[in-house]
């Protein structure tokens, strides 16, 4: 095989190992990264060792994954702040399909934020069993473990993870016209307006890694929330574009300013009121939107 076949084949598989990668990681820029550490292996085996090059790459890319998880664990345990996953606009089909609330949940913000909680091996086997419905069996040979071990290890994870993830089951059309809603009246001051779509116990969490001004802590309250949003847009959002997009599954709220992506904000809701706000701000975790939005 020529080396650009070879290229154009491992260029097949490439959105299928970002999904991967990314959900392993909850980072864009280190899936990239570990997809690109992937092609090199790739380039380098002898095609006799590779059999089914699906497979073959699931099990690089899931290995190169862990290896990243160890650093990435000590680095944000010295994160500023509330860490949050990188975001990515997932209208394009970035992640894969996302037709289903199942499918929207599995890379939403709420549940890549849950497997923080797990090793790496936990992550690694709820990955592959949950978003790429794997067997046991072949979750097994990707980590080379028993298939014992892997039922444990799913149960582990799946236990952690249960029960704490919310589904917003509007349209795309309903949450396209939620969020513009929301913005209009954030825009406008328009207090009673937030205050209707809000729910009492309402979180706001903001990750600028310290790199830009954030709440370093939750906000936790209708009311203080309220004035949080209200006094963000009269101090800052004023100069800037808010516009609509969906981001990890779910609607959100994209700033630029001067054409430069500055912040995004998720929505989760729970009966029909938004329950949690995230916003990611830190400016290293908004280059891959960026270059998601210079190429639509």
């Amino acid at each position: 095989m020529t080396t650009a076949a070879l290229a154009d084949e491992f260029e097949s598989h490439r959105p299928r190992m970002f999904s991967l990668a990314y959900r392993m990681l909850g980072s864009a820029q280190e899936a990239e990264d570990t997809v690109q550490d992937a092609y090199l292996r790739w380039s380098g085996a002898r095609r006799e060792d590779i059999g089914r090059p699906a497979a073959w790459l699931a099990k690089v890319v899931t290995n190169l994954c862990l290896n990243r998880l160890t650093s990435a664990r000590a680095r944000r345990e010295q994160y500023v702040g509330p860490w949050l996953p990188e975001p990515v606009i997932t209208s394009g089909g970035a992640l894969g399909p996302l037709e289903s609330a199942e499918q929207r949940d599995a890379v939403s913000m709420a549940l890549l934020i849950l497997l923080e909680r797990l090793t790496p091996v936990e992550r690694a086997v709820f990955v592959l069993r949950e978003a790429f419905a794997y067997s046991h069996r072949e979750i097994a040979g990707v980590l080379d473990i028993g298939e014992a071990n892997c039922r444990q290890l799913y149960r582990r994870a799946t236990r952690a993870v249960a029960g704490e993830q919310t589904r917003f089951e509007a349209a795309a059309e309903r949450r396209q016209e939620f969020v513009e809603s929301f913005i209009a009246a954030a825009r406008d001051g328009d207090l009673a307006g937030l205050e209707k779509v809000l729910a009492a116990d309402v979180t706001w969490w903001g990750d600028g890694g310290g790199k830009v001004t954030a709440a370093r802590r939750p906000i936790v309250g209708r009311e203080k929330v309220l004035r949080f949003l209200v006094g963000g847009m009269e101090n800052f959002a004023q100069a800037m574009d808010l516009a609509y997009a969906e981001v990890n599954g779910a609607p959100a709220i994209v700033a630029t300013l001067e054409g430069t992506v500055v912040g995004i904000a998720t929505f989760e809701f729970r009966d029909g009121l938004v329950s949690t706000l995230r916003a990611v701000v830190n400016p290293d975790k908004l280059g891959f939107v960026a270059g998601q939005l210079s190429h639509s």
